[in-house]
């Protein structure tokens, strides 16, 4: 399995930034595809997930609202349409894959198997 991440910038804060993230050698109906986010000194933590199949959305409290995230089957890529950023966004942003997620194990980093290269992504002030 590889997961390609890119799309990250330097943006300031209210704009806007689309992040995206290739895979290959995924396979199943019980794949779930999703972001992470590191901040300096702080914990890997969960942004937000889609399920492959049935496109169930999941996403943390701190994006609500303000974070999309999406699929293409055809191109086996998943986006992040970021809005409204913020200088607490601020972070390297890890797309990742997992199979047999559900709702209540989905925001869980042990859970997920499978990760890519960090695209970082900065918010001015």
């Amino acid at each position: 399995v590889q997961l390609q991440a890119y799309g990250g910038g330097l943006v300031q804060a209210g704009d806007s930034l689309r992040l995206s993230c290739a895979a290959s050698g995924l396979a199943g109906n019980s794949v779930t595809r999703g972001w992470f986010r590191q901040a300096p000194g702080r914990e890997r933590e969960f942004v937000a997930g889609i399920r492959w199949s049935g496109g169930n959305l999941y996403y943390a409290d701190s994006v609500k609202g303000r974070f999309t995230i999406s699929r293409d089957l055809a191109k086996s890529t998943i986006y992040l349409y970021m809005n409204n950023l913020k200088p607490e966004d601020t972070a390297v942003y890890y797309c990742a894959a997992a199979f047999g997620l559900i709702a209540s194990t989905v925001k869980d980093r042990g859970r997920w198997s499978y990760w890519g290269q960090g695209t970082q992504v900065t918010v001015s002030s």
